[in-house]
């Protein structure tokens, strides 16, 4: 099967969950045996793992025509994009786009990530889709986020085959409901005119069914996943903290969605209680600067602490060096991170407001508002041995049975069911 797949970040260069997630589901796919996969992205670097797709990119995908050579192509190029492919897409050039930003091979570039021009970033990659839809060939398309929405629309109208969406998080988890109508319009959009909506929880299926007016019949739960840990993370040392203070950690976009200011409040409470604990909270966004703020107002400064933003390697030497991982989002599509805390044997807790609830077990789960709740339940694992040793042991046991593969298998039998290759 050939799937034209339509994403917006990819590892090693993550700007938020999608990456992560994007990535998984491809090894996921390619780890089925008959999946050809190819992965349109705005900005790739050339460092990307090529192992489960090829890689289009979009910033390499001619809109108007130049009259370069194959060396010159090379050259400027060769590096993220095969240069013979550069020309079989000049052949499929559908429009004159001369009156756009195009540069000396006729096309876009890109900033990367999330920059302020956002909304025409995500017109112009949904153009440069239109020649990349008229050039290949594939069966199914998968478009990612509302981001490519618009892309999969246009590949779909170009080609006829049919559309996934895969939905890992809506408007309405972003804004606490005070939703963004030219997002929604794009969202709904993608949804009327997809053959198959993905989501990753059960919790944005309903959404998605509730709030954007989808048929249940072709919504359909696809719970994340994470992958083993890679030996040189695997062999990065828990710190023992008996007798020292023990670490807490918060690691995500400091963001409304994401509920920092109740794990400002439950750290209160429980360094109320006990002056062996410090609170880290490892991330950026646009709360960053309340909470350093709410800390100091509470008396707290002292026992907290804002690394910054994470990637890589630095994400598992947090976690690892913490005793207690909180995620107390709001509303939480999936949410990976907590899945990643208990590979690395720290013990979690979550609020039942996040679509990785559904599937966890081995955590404690609190109403992402009850912060009595939350501080008992940091206070009870920092105090009490056995319990931490419970959350670590069964935590790492259970996460390790949830795979990408598993995932990958789910998605392909969805992609046969929409095409009809199988009831």
């Amino acid at each position: 099967m050939k799937v034209l797949m339509f994403g917006w970040e990819y590892p090693p260069h993550v700007f938020g969950g999608l990456a992560t997630a994007n990535y998984g589901i491809s090894q996921g796919l390619h780890a089925q045996g008959d999946m050809d996969i190819t992965l349109c992205l705005p900005k790739p670097f050339g460092d990307e793992d090529r192992s489960a797709c090829d890689i289009i990119a979009m910033n390499a995908v001619p809109i108007a025509w130049r009259n370069v050579d194959y060396d010159y192509v090379r050259e400027r190029i060769g590096n993220i994009m095969d240069p013979d492919l550069y020309f079989r897409l000049r052949e499929h050039l559908y429009a004159d786009f001369n009156y756009m930003h195009v540069n000396d091979l006729g096309a876009m570039e890109f900033a990367g990530g999330y920059p302020g021009n956002l909304h025409e970033e995500i017109n112009n990659y949904s153009i440069i889709a239109g020649v990349v839809a008229r050039t290949l060939d594939y069966d199914i398309i998968h478009a990612h986020d509302w981001l490519t929405y618009p892309a999969g629309i246009h590949a779909k109208q170009v080609s006829g085959k049919p559309l996934c969406i895969h939905v890992h998080a809506t408007d309405f988890d972003r804004s606490r409901g005070k939703v963004n109508p030219t997002v929604y319009s794009i969202e709904k959009n993608g949804m009327d005119n997809a053959d198959c909506i993905m989501c990753v929880s059960e919790l944005t299926r309903q959404t998605v069914i509730n709030q954007y007016h989808q048929d249940p019949r072709k919504c359909f739960t696809v719970h994340n996943a994470v992958y083993p840990l890679p030996k040189e993370y695997q062999d990065i040392p828990r710190p023992d903290h008996t007798g020292k203070d023990k670490i807490v950690t918060f690691l995500g976009r400091i963001t409304m969605q994401k509920g920092p200011e109740y794990f400002v409040e439950a750290a209160n409470m429980v360094i109320r209680r006990t002056n062996n604990v410090r609170f880290c909270m490892a991330g950026s966004g646009d709360m960053m600067d309340a909470m350093i703020h709410l800390a100091a107002e509470r008396g707290i400064a002292d026992r907290f602490h804002f690394p910054g933003f994470m990637r890589g390697k630095q994400v598992y030497e947090c976690l690892k060096d913490s005793d207690v991982y909180v995620m107390p989002s709001v509303s939480e599509p999936f949410g990976i991170s907590p899945l990643e805390a208990m590979q690395c044997g720290t013990p979690t807790i979550i609020s039942k407001q996040s679509g990785c609830a559904e599937i966890l077990n081995n955590c404690i789960k609190v109403d992402y508002w009850d912060v009595y709740a939350l501080a008992d339940a940091i206070y009870s694992i920092c105090a009490n041995d056995s319990l931490f040793k419970y959350l670590k042991e069964e935590g790492k046991k259970e996460v390790d049975q949830i795979t990408w593969e598993k995932v990958g298998a789910w998605i392909a039998t969805l992609y046969k069911r929409t095409l009809g290759w199988e009831q």
